[in-house]
């Protein structure tokens, strides 16, 4: 409890400050109100992985990578809702995410800001750029998508840890059915030529991320 605690206060903290940063006018009733909404959605029951502790790991890859960022506020607003709706029996949480995000912000930043954030957060659906025209934003989203594929290129232990958490979820699933679902995830994600799409992921993680994934399925192969 102590650690949802610190979690809690410390990234509602940073929420403040990137709103802030866009809007100057919010105020602090209303970044609390927003923060408290995320806040509890985040800490629902059907979640093992998609949590608080889960934002926190993209926000300290966000510290990382924040200098390459050209719109870094927009970035995090979008790490902050990507996840904000999720059931694990559902196939559209993305979508009702990005929808959740433009109707909570839409009183804090105008229609182009929206637009991005509701089109970064449908990307982390595939994990493929969009038909973004602009190469800032191309950039910072590839940045992103790269942020929320992290945990795949973390050293095993971590992404065991992982795996367990993601099997919690579909607590619901039969071991055959999640077997299957699993590796078919898994072999589509290694079918990318590039798993990550900056240089700086790609050289950093891109090796680890593979050979753990293939671990994963062998052992999901041989259970």
């Amino acid at each position: 409890m102590h650690e949802f605690s610190q979690i809690n206060t410390e990234l509602g903290n940073r929420f403040a400050q990137h709103l802030s940063a866009i809007n100057r006018d919010v105020l602090p009733t209303e970044t609390k109100t927003l923060w408290r909404d995320i806040a509890v959605r985040y800490n629902e029951t059907q979640r093992a992985y998609h949590t608080l502790r889960h934002v926190r790991q993209l926000f300290e890859q966000f510290e990382q990578i924040v200098s390459h960022l050209h719109k870094p506020h927009l970035i995090a607003l979008a790490l902050y809702y990507h996840d904000v709706i999720y059931h694990p029996i559902r196939s559209d949480n993305e979508l009702k995410s990005a929808e959740y995000a433009v109707d909570q912000l839409k009183g804090y930043l105008n229609d182009e800001q929206c637009r991005y954030i509701y089109a970064l957060i449908l990307m982390t659906a595939t994990h493929q750029l969009s038909e973004l025209t602009d190469d800032d934003k191309r950039s910072d989203a590839a940045y992103l998508l790269d942020t929320d594929l992290s945990i795949l290129g973390t050293p095993w232990p971590e992404y065991e840890r992982y795996t367990r958490a993601v099997r919690q979820e579909y607590a619901h699933i039969s071991v055959i059915d999640y077997r299957i679902g699993r590796v078919t995830v898994l072999q589509k994600l290694l079918a990318h030529p590039k798993l990550y799409l900056t240089s700086y992921y790609y050289e950093r993680l891109e090796q680890q991320a593979r050979e753990n994934m293939e671990r994963e399925i062998s052992l999901l192969c041989a259970s």
